[in-house]
């Protein structure tokens, strides 16, 4: 992996400077020249993402609602609060997918939340497992974090095996922790500390 700090004339390369590359994705903060590519790939999986994810304002896919997405991502970069990427594919600059860096806290925690999704096309490809790998080297080297939270579904085995693979914890079950499609869902908790990164993550 290599991390690249570039720091351009423009607001957001400014303000946003983080990119991560590795083998076949690359990862940067949204700009709103994105949001014609994202609104298709997520409409196009709207069915594919919604069992997993809180309901969808009516207008999540306009450019005005992806806009105020950016400024309030940008804010919270910006205060150490939230890192938001995107995940295109390097070889051909499409976007496959997104990651959250979020719920930061500092202090004697040091701790983050990560979520993550993929465009259903884009599935079981390999991206967004190396998309998390490069953000928790982020988290860890860059950011100084001790440790990663996840948390999924019990019956979202895809990414409870992504998490699996990825070297997480189940730490176990937290009862009402998310509303997905307007109900309050237990969903299982996932942990990876800084210390084991050199864990079966890495091999």
């Amino acid at each position: 992996m290599s991390i690249i700090r570039f720091f351009g004339a423009g607001l957001f390369q400014s303000l946003l400077p983080t990119r991560l590359e590795g083998e076949r994705v690359m990862m940067r903060p949204p700009e709103p020249r994105d949001w014609s590519a994202w609104a298709a790939l997520r409409a196009r999986s709207r069915s594919f993402l919604t069992p997993w994810e809180p309901a969808w304002p009516a207008d999540t896919l306009t450019r005005d609602s992806f806009t105020r997405r950016i400024r309030r991502q940008m804010a919270e970069w910006r205060d150490d609060l939230t890192y938001s990427f995107l995940t295109f594919e390097r070889d051909s600059g499409t976007l496959v997918g997104g990651l959250g860096l979020g719920n930061i806290r500092r202090g004697v925690s040091q701790t983050a939340t990560i979520g993550y999704w993929v465009g259903e096309p884009f599935a079981r490809r390999g991206y967004t497992a190396e998309a998390v790998r490069l953000v928790l080297d982020y988290a860890f080297d860059e950011l100084d974090l001790h440790r990663v939270e996840a948390s999924c579904l019990p019956n979202n085995q895809a990414s409870r095996a992504l998490l699996e693979k990825l070297g997480f914890s189940c730490e176990g079950s937290a009862r009402g922790y998310l509303r997905i499609e307007g109900v309050w869902r237990d969903h299982l908790i996932f942990a990876r500390l800084k210390e084991d990164r050199h864990g079966r993550c890495d091999r």
